[in-house]
């Protein structure tokens, strides 16, 4: 960074978004390890409402969702491209905060599906993250795996509803599919809306259940083996995490088990051989490139038991918590998480600069 001169980053939680919660976290997390010799924060919580206020208390109130009253200072961003900042109101005035990157620690709709990347693409402040269109593409399962599949990366087997109305007309196609199958809204993170069936008797209940959460659903082949993830970052050179390996003792790895590990396992590194975590590991960078990543994303996919990489889903804003994923495989690699999220801005900042026209 230039100079001993902070920067300033807004860090933006919250949304409204089914996976409101799971954001309070990792901003919390965030904001415990962040650099504050470095980094001068600006706190931008989002409520389920969809209003964004700045939010100057103690970050445990963050984890403990009591951030939010109606004394905070609403905020948004100016579309200005030429002022590069924040608008405040305070004190039933208008006030102009200049800040050096924004960081959202959004999960889910309207904060990891290329929306708020738009807004701040809009205003030229550097964004620490994936751009609008890898993002948007990455919440998308099903295109996501098309583009991927054309690049010759296995995917698994599926079915495609593009809306409800498919449901009766594809039904024949989905009775076709192997056993087990998921069914999973398209556009949804954390495993909401999702299900497994190991026979068609409940479908009409999954697709329906699905459907509350996405207007397009996909229904997946299991893929026999287990699944493994890679931290990767970075834009034009990329760098890995160990790569890590799910442990589940039944059923698939949902929502309750991402964020408790009741009867799960997460071993970072992956039981494997150092070349099969080569192999995960170089087939994780070629999907970040196709899918257009940059500065931070975490991809997804499955082992099987003879060794064939099967392409899942790439979270662009993966989970920041005490025991997410993301961290601990960069931490196995030699970055701590102070020091990895000090090179996500960076690299956020460095990008945007190197990017400005």
């Amino acid at each position: 960074m230039e100079g001993n001169k902070m920067k300033k980053v807004a860090i933006l939680f919250g949304g409204k978004s089914t996976e409101y919660s799971v954001s309070l976290e990792s901003a919390y997390s965030v904001l415990s390890h962040l650099d504050l010799h470095k980094f001068e924060v600006y706190m931008i919580g989002i409520n389920q409402k969809g209003e964004w206020k700045h939010f100057e208390g103690d970050i445990s109130l963050i984890k403990d969702d009591k951030w939010d009253h109606e004394y905070l200072n609403p905020v948004t961003i100016s579309l200005n491209p030429h002022q590069k900042c924040l608008l405040e109101i305070r004190n039933q005035k208008v006030e102009e905060v200049e800040v050096d990157a924004i960081f959202p620690i959004l999960h889910g709709k309207n904060g990891e599906d290329g929306s708020v990347q738009g807004l701040v693409q809009i205003t030229g402040i550097p964004l620490v993250g994936c751009d609008v269109l890898s993002s948007a593409l990455c919440m998308d399962k099903y295109r996501a795996h098309e583009l991927v599949k054309a690049h010759g990366i296995e995917v698994p087997g599926c079915v495609y509803l593009q809306h409800q109305q498919d449901y009766p007309n594809k039904k024949p196609d989905i009775m076709g599919l192997q056993l087990p199958v998921y069914v999973k809204p398209v556009k949804s993170g954390s495993s909401l809306g999702m299900c497994r069936l190991e026979s068609f008797d409940h479908l009409d209940q999954a697709v329906f259940e699905a459907f509350q959460y996405d207007d397009c659903v996909l229904i997946e082949e299991e893929v026999k083996g287990f699944e493994v993830g890679c931290a990767v970052m970075g834009c034009k050179t990329l760098k890995t995490g160990r790569v890590d390996e799910i442990e589940l003792s039944s059923g698939f790895f949902n929502f309750q088990e991402k964020y408790t590990l009741k009867t799960s396992q997460i071993h970072v590194p992956a039981r494997i051989s150092s070349s099969l975590e080569l192999q995960i590991q170089e087939t994780a960078k070629e999907i970040y490139r196709i899918l257009g990543c940059q500065i931070f994303a975490r991809v997804d996919m499955f082992l099987t038991p003879d060794h064939h990489i099967v392409f899942n889903e790439v979270n662009t804003i993966p989970g920041f918590t005490a025991h997410s994923r993301y961290p601990m495989m960069m931490e196995k690699n030699g970055l701590s998480f102070q020091t990895l999220l000090t090179q996500l801005i960076e690299m956020g900042i460095q990008h945007a600069n190197q990017n400005t026209l």
